[in-house]
């Protein structure tokens, strides 16, 4: 018997496809499994093109048998088998796919269906084997042959006695080392959890004996083992399921188990596409976020399969960012079993699947948002953030994609609304979209700013979560209408005659203003006189694009450089406040300062800042309570 050299490989190109395309040895498994349910596919299609093969679909089974003595496992199917030349072909060089070239003889898709290419796959079998013998005979030949290699200097081919068509490929297992225990791979749970994992999909049955124990017969406490033959895998698949035949109850119960959740999905989407692209997808928005989900840990992706073979736990090339906390599993006959990761990153397929994936996604969002708004409110709650930055993330690349799901809490209908609404119920009057930043709706209610927008009957959005503001930056105008921060000192709702009152009030008292603005430093860059206020005494503006909320929220951060707002403090004209400081500065300059100090130490407490010396300011009131 003359050994074989590999037609186009050597050893070193072996280990290569080895270690560098599967990188998790258990998928070994799933390899020789898919290639066992490819010839069991070949045999269904041949049978149906010729009627004497005799074939009963019933009877299509794949089995696998363990020795733990020998330390061997084998994968058996009864498929259509394979001749001399074919494992010669097939098993003689690598990457050569025998499904891939029946692929191409039968282009009829609609015909078959296989998952496999028989080539580079079946070598997965040498990451944990040092022997593998393949036996096979071919449907209706007179002969078998059984194909042998350790791997490494070739492999033989010889004839051999086998009854029936179809193929066993026989693993002989590695030694245990201190870091590999191969034998593992004998164990009844070990095979059971792998089959689970990849292949619970296969559409036939994956027999095996297992061992069990009962009570012996007449006995009441003493138990006998006994063995019998098993399936496991569940092989249908609930997303290729018709839609009218699934319960929501067995939706939900698919996802709480599957996806390790203990309250049932928002949202279920299913549904089947064809085109540029062919797939089934069954998606769930979760009624709430992981533990994990804002920790940098956690991974976003659907569960990626190829005709019910399982290629990939987290496909994040299917999700955006911004809808990371989707959970479910796409089904494609498009892939090939043997895609890498780096692959399909650029896959017109996965991306054509990713594109479409987040239309239904949106549109699904949208439904929930327009028809159980209380529910969209929960789903917010948990999830909002993650669409906020669809919007700033990215530079603001996707932000027209995802703005119409964002929704505020609105002044005057003292819920939540979308922008859309915002838009829709603006006076006739009104140029901009007013909103207030504040750590809790009641406090941004109370804002002395807030007064002269409620004033003019204009609504306002209240923003109480730290990427808010920074998600209406990146929007800067929503249907062309921008965005105006009631706490801006550019904020300008005054008339003609208004404005020219203020001026001539400023400019009258332009050196107590400058007086105090230098007594405050570099705390605040102007001190000035507004009509914005009603009741409140004084308040804090802010300049250019950093407000306060801002400053506080990036300074909340790690490594934060002191990021400092450009602020003004306001003072009302028609307080009394206004006079006392004119009188002050007029006959007492050093209460003049002290209470400077303390009016900006007020305007820094409502909008929530710290003070930087509370103890002066403590003093200083007292000190005024005193006289």
């Amino acid at each position: 018997m003359k050994k074989k050299e590999f037609k186009s490989s050597s050893k070193k190109v072996l280990d290569l496809m080895i270690n560098s395309i599967y990188t998790n040895k258990e998928i070994f498994l799933r390899e020789l499994i898919s290639n066992a349910s490819d010839a069991l596919d070949k045999l269904s299609f041949a049978a149906s093109k010729d009627a004497n093969l005799n074939v009963n679909s019933q009877d299509l089974q794949i089995s696998i048998e363990v020795d733990k003595d020998a330390k061997t496992i084998s994968i058996t199917d009864n498929g259509i088998g394979m001749d001399e030349k074919e494992l010669d072909e097939n098993l003689g060089t690598i990457a050569q796919s025998g499904s891939l070239k029946f692929k191409e003889e039968n282009p009829n898709g609609k015909d078959t269906d296989i998952i496999g290419q028989f080539g580079v796959g079946f070598y997965s079998a040498f990451m944990v084997a040092k022997k593998v013998e393949v036996y096979s005979k071919k449907i209706n030949a007179e002969d078998a042959y059984v194909w042998s290699s350790e791997g490494i200097d070739g492999y033989t081919i010889q004839k051999c006695q086998r009854e029936k068509n179809g193929t066993t490929i026989k693993l002989y297992l590695k030694d245990d080392t201190e870091d590999e225990k191969y034998s593992d791979f004998l164990e009844e749970y070990t095979i059971r959890t792998i089959i689970k994992k990849y292949s619970d999909y296969i559409k036939y049955p994956i027999k095996m004996e297992v061992e069990n124990s009962r009570l012996k017969e007449g006995s009441e406490n003493e138990y006998e083992t006994y063995k019998e033959i098993t399936t496991l895998n569940s092989m249908t698949p609930i997303w290729k399921k018709d839609k009218k035949d699934i319960t929501q109850e067995e939706y939900n119960n698919f996802y709480t188990s599957k996806f390790m959740d203990y309250e049932k999905p928002l949202k279920t989407i299913h549904y089947s596409a064809e085109g540029l692209s062919s797939y089934k997808a069954l998606l769930f928005i979760p009624s709430h976020a992981p533990y994990d989900f804002y920790y940098k840990e956690y991974k976003k992706g659907l569960e990626l399969y190829t005709n019910g073979v399982l290629i990939m736990e987290k496909c994040e090339q299917l999700l955006p960012d911004y809808y990371s906390f989707v959970k479910g599993v796409v089904d494609t006959d498009d892939l090939s079993l043997n895609i890498s990761r780096e692959t399909l990153q650029n896959d017109k397929h996965v991306i054509n699947i990713g594109k479409a994936l987040e239309t239904k996604i949106h549109a699904s969002l949208l439904s929930i948002l327009k028809d159980d708004f209380e529910s969209y409110k929960k789903f917010f709650k948990e999830f909002g953030n993650q669409i906020k930055f669809g919007i700033y993330g990215s530079y603001g690349v996707n932000k027209d994609k995802v703005s119409d799901l964002l929704i505020f809490y609105s002044s005057k209908k003292k819920d939540f609304i979308t922008l859309k609404e915002y838009i829709d119920s603006m006076a006739s009057d009104q140029k901009e979209i007013y909103y207030a930043c504040g750590e809790t709706t009641a406090k941004i209610d109370m804002l002395p700013q807030v007064e002269q927008i409620k004033n003019k009957d204009y609504d306002i959005l209240y923003l109480t979560d730290y990427a808010d503001e920074f998600t209406l930056g990146a929007l800067n105008a929503f249907e062309e209408k921008n965005f105006k921060n009631v706490c801006d000192s550019s904020l300008d709702l005054d008339t003609k005659e208004e404005k020219e009152a203020l001026k001539k009030e400023n400019d009258d008292n332009k050196k107590m203003l400058e007086k105090m603005n230098e007594i405050l430093g570099k705390d605040v860059s102007e001190v000035r006189i507004t009509n914005k206020l009603k009741n409140h005494p004084v308040c804090l503006t802010s300049e250019g694009v950093m407000s306060t909320q801002m400053q506080k929220v990036l300074n909340s951060m790690p490594n934060s450089e002191n990021a400092k707002a450009k602020l003004i403090l306001e003072i009302n004209e028609t307080h009394p406040i206004l006079n006392k400081l004119k009188m002050l500065y007029k006959d007492s300059k050093e209460d003049f300062e002290k209470y400077t100090k303390i009016l900006y130490s007020e305007a820094k407490l409502i909008e929530g800042l710290s003070i930087d010396n509370p103890t002066e300011i403590s003093n200083l009131i007292c000190e005024l309570l005193a006289k």
